[in-house]
């Protein structure tokens, strides 16, 4: 059973790429990080409700530290960095990655 032709129609909304075409495709494009947030939520939500579980037996509570102050100074710190390298790279040198077209 070959449904190859009738699927790309049903998609395209028709035979070819056109106008209705488009808007599907741009409402999906819009609606999908909205639908990924909402599955994150729904996993966290769980995750909350449930917990995790070990599935190695191993009690893992010595390996374990807070989140903060630890892993927030460590994200700022890395955010940062980040920031330092990415103005080091616009203020002394913001051609370096221009194309050099524009100056012939």
């Amino acid at each position: 059973l070959y449904i190859g032709t009738n699927l790309v129609e049903w998609i395209w909304g028709g035979f070819s790429v056109d106008k209705a075409t488009l808007t599907r495709f741009f409402a999906f494009h819009f609606i999908f990080p909205f639908i990924i947030a909402a599955l994150a939520m729904v996993h966290l939500l769980f995750l909350h409700e449930t917990g995790s579980n070990n599935p190695t037996g191993i009690s893992s509570d010595a390996d374990k530290i807070p989140f903060h102050p630890y892993y927030t100074i460590k994200d700022i710190l890395g955010a940062l960095l980040l920031i330092l390298v990415l103005m080091t790279l616009v203020l002394f040198s913001p051609d370096l990655l221009g194309d050099p077209d524009n100056y012939t």
